[in-house]
């Protein structure tokens, strides 16, 4: 499984069934095919119940595209609504969780994820997630292409906001963040504490209990 898909398939195991989730684009866009059964996912534009994406071939309909634009088919029981009452959704605290693509967290739980030095995304509704869903999950590498940490003592990119990340999914651990500080509570085979410890800023602490990533 390729790193994408197992940062993915590990963010999607703290879904519930009965849970409502928002996926951002990138990496948490995948966690949909590793979700359990009863898992509704939400979209800002306004619709609960985004089933699998539209395939090369099949009809496609402008009625039903998520947020990034993309096709999907609905599932049973689906329901579509204006965008106010999708952000009423999400500001309520209705959501369970939501997954999102990271490019800093801080020691703190703060994320930076929709702007880097040259380059903005536009921040869209994770702003709104980051303080309405109950939980947020950030998935991304746990270091740049270049090596660089995006675990971070502080971030240096514009902020999406702060002290609202509950977990780090990455491609080597997971990192909860908890009052007392970033915790190491799952890493990969092949890799080691000092190695994870040497790719991010913070000191971690280590879970007595650390464990070892499911693989496929």
């Amino acid at each position: 499984m390729d790193n994408r898909n197992f940062i993915a398939k590990r963010a999607a195991a703290y879904f519930q069934p009965g849970d409502v989730v928002n996926l951002g684009i990138g990496i948490p866009s995948l966690c949909g095919s590793y979700a359990v059964d009863g898992v509704f996912f939400q979209s800002e534009n306004g619709f609960i119940g985004i089933g699998p994406t539209v395939k090369e071939g099949l009809m496609k309909t402008e009625r039903f595209v998520n947020a990034g634009g993309i096709p999907f088919i609905p599932v049973p029981g689906a329901s579509a609504f204006d965008v106010a009452m999708s952000f009423g959704v999400i500001r309520s605290g209705r959501l369970a969780a939501t997954v999102l693509g990271g490019l800093q967290v801080s020691a703190k739980g703060d994320l930076a994820n929709w702007a880097s030095p040259g380059r903005a995304f536009g921040m869209g509704g994770a702003m709104d997630l980051c303080n309405g869903a109950r939980k947020v999950i950030v998935a991304m590498d746990l270091v740049t292409k270049n090596g660089a940490p995006k675990v971070v003592n502080q971030c240096t990119m514009p902020l999406t906001a702060i002290h609202c990340v509950d977990h780090i999914v990455t491609d080597r651990c997971v990192i909860d963040v908890t009052p007392e500080g970033l915790l190491l509570s799952e890493i990969r085979k092949g890799h080691t504490v000092e190695e994870i410890q040497a790719a991010v800023e913070p000191t971690l602490l280590v879970a007595p209990n650390l464990i070892e990533m499911e693989e496929d």
